[in-house]
């Protein structure tokens, strides 16, 4: 398997192409919402996933199953997809469509911030988490990212960029415990 730093820089060039077609045609936020849309398809189905990957299966049978599979979608990102099988580069799909997510935020100075917490977050934390977000990077946007992670105990962890913020109560014990076992 390929590294990701070799995986991303085959990508890239291949996002920027998909970010430049969308911008001709002032349609990057339709594109973007169907990247995200085959990303969660592509992350949540094992088998399409290991089928576009596959490389012993023909190109016009990829061909068929992504033309099911986007259905409706811009036809400039259909023919996108099918260049993709034609070139042989769609076993990196997912990386591509990344990386086309990646590009749109920096356009649209959009951040991502990455929250794992114990529970479920109600709209008004999120809403919250959001706002902090914003003043901390001066983004127009956040997109929230959450998982459940029940070895926290409670609170949140928050990962934008290389900044982490630790409210878990889990660190907050850990900590404790430095300080009792340091008296």
């Amino acid at each position: 398997m390929k590294s990701d730093i070799a995986t991303a820089e085959i990508a890239q060039p291949y996002a920027q192409a998909l970010m430049s077609v969308a911008e001709s045609k002032n349609q990057t936020e339709e594109f973007g919402e169907d990247v995200r849309s085959l990303l969660n398809l592509l992350q949540n189905s094992p088998e399409l996933q290991s089928f576009v990957g596959n490389p012993f299966i023909e190109p016009d049978k990829k061909k068929a199953v992504i033309n099911e599979v986007v259905g409706d979608t811009n036809s400039n990102f259909r023919n996108f997809l099918m260049l993709l099988v034609d070139r042989r580069r769609i076993l990196l799909l997912e990386p591509i469509c990344e990386q086309y997510i990646t590009l749109l935020r920096q356009k649209n100075q959009t951040v991502l911030a990455e929250i794992s917490s114990a529970v479920p977050l109600s709209q008004e934390q999120e809403q919250a988490i959001r706002e902090k977000v914003i003043a901390m990077t001066n983004a127009r946007q956040v997109d929230l990212e959450t998982k459940i992670d029940r070895d926290l105990i409670g609170g949140v962890i928050i990962k934008v960029g290389s900044q982490v913020i630790d409210a878990s109560l889990r660190s907050q014990l850990r900590r404790l415990s430095l300080r009792l076992s340091g008296s």
